[in-house]
């Protein structure tokens, strides 16, 4: 016959498997959470360096900390709709190299990145205004006949309040936002593996 142990053993049993866990547990999370927290510090200009706030943690969480600031920059790094964007995204792929003390690969990635963001920025623009054009174009087209009896000259109207503008520019710009996001992923997952 099998042995039965009693409730309140296998009671002790579970609180001691659970008590096992939790010991090495927290300790990793909140180390991940302070790397995050003074990786905040540096995007927010409160921190000058991370590699030496890094340094300053005790060795046994460095790696903890390190893979949170990691996670916490790689958020910060995103497709720039204001120079205040762009600004923050730099200021993270600036920390990345600081927490990496051989930091070559790590500076071409980041350099990618930036470039990335840039041409972002630049293609955006060009597909806003080449809309912006055809709408004009097509709204001349439409009232020309229309101005030209009326006034005798040109009508002036904002391409960019017009329902059609607003509708073809939401759909370009999800494209090239999913386009861009995509770079940036496949760059981001490759710094997100260096610091795993």
């Amino acid at each position: 016959m099998a042995e039965i142990k009693s409730t309140m053993d296998m009671v002790m049993e579970r609180a001691a498997r659970m008590a096992s866990r939790a010991v090495g547990q927290p300790d990793s999370q909140e180390s991940e959470r302070t790397g995050m927290r003074l990786a905040a510090e540096y995007i927010g200009l409160a921190l000058d360096d991370l590699g030496q706030a890094l340094a300053g943690q005790a060795a046994t969480e460095q790696m903890a900390v390190r893979r949170g600031m990691a996670q916490a920059l790689l958020r910060n790094i995103v497709l720039p709709r204001d120079e205040a964007l762009m600004a923050t995204s730099l200021r993270a792929m600036q920390g990345l190299v600081e927490m990496e003390q051989s930091a070559g690969d790590m500076i071409a990635v980041c350099a990618e990145l930036k470039q990335i963001l840039e041409q972002y920025n630049q293609h955006k623009e060009q597909i806003r205004k080449q809309l912006e054009d055809a709408v004009r174009a097509q709204l001349d087209q439409k009232l020309g006949g229309q101005q030209g009896a009326v006034a005798g000259g040109r009508m002036s109207m904002d391409p960019a309040m017009h329902p059609m503008f607003q509708k073809e520019w939401t759909r370009m710009k999800a494209e090239l936002n999913q386009q861009y996001n995509q770079a940036l992923d496949q760059r981001k997952e490759m710094l997100a593996q260096r610091f795993a």
